[in-house]
């Protein structure tokens, strides 16, 4: 059965389509008007052999905010709808990442109780017109909506660009180990019977 979904959000300060496939190649198309944050997804969906498509349109005139944080919840929505009851999947997953002088660690466990430990350190206010700021912001959106207990922390590192983007591909790699199947799994990878 294929893991795919799609999924369409519209308020007032948004409008975003978000379409995953867990069992892809990595292939993206993504369109936030936020050049830096289109970057970093198509990293996500690279590392994470995921596909990904996004599309929003948001009130960039105010600031990026609204945009960065409801892509999170779509996307964190998409991801929960897209594993569906769960079965068979690994659950857990991490990755620490290397970029340049930078590196992250990212755990994950699918567990349905979305939280987010977040652990990096960026001195620089804004990459281009991306807040730094919102990096938390979106993990926080994707934990809580996917249902993920998520932890990144910064091991090393000093470069803003640098420190978000492993933290990106950490995340990535953490998610494609986590959402992978193992015909070994009988049911949900939990002692409850249920994630």
């Amino acid at each position: 059965m294929p893991r795919q979904s799609v999924i369409e959000r519209k308020t007032r300060e948004t409008q975003i389509s978000v379409a995953v496939d867990l069992d892809g190649s990595g292939e993206s198309k993504i369109e936030t008007g936020i050049g830096f944050f289109d970057h970093m997804l198509a990293h996500l969906a690279k590392h994470s052999l995921c596909n990904l498509e996004i599309e929003c349109k948001g009130d960039l005139q105010v600031d990026a905010h609204h945009t960065v944080e409801d892509v999170g919840i779509v996307l964190g929505q998409a991801i929960a709808k897209a594993l569906g009851e769960k079965v068979g999947i690994r659950r857990y997953g991490h990755a620490i990442v290397p970029m340049d002088e930078a590196l992250v660690l990212t755990a994950i466990d699918i567990s349905g109780r979305g939280s987010l430990v977040y652990g990096l350190d960026l001195k620089k206010e804004m990459i281009g017109t991306f807040d730094c700021e919102l990096t938390s912001e979106f993990f926080k959106a994707v934990a809580a909506n996917a249902g993920i207990n998520m932890h990144i922390k910064q091991l090393d590192g000093s470069n803003a660009h640098h420190i978000v983007e492993a933290a990106f591909k950490s995340f990535a790699r953490a998610l494609r180990e986590a959402v992978s199947t193992d015909e070994r799994i009988n049911g949900v990878p939990s002692t409850k019977g249920t994630l």
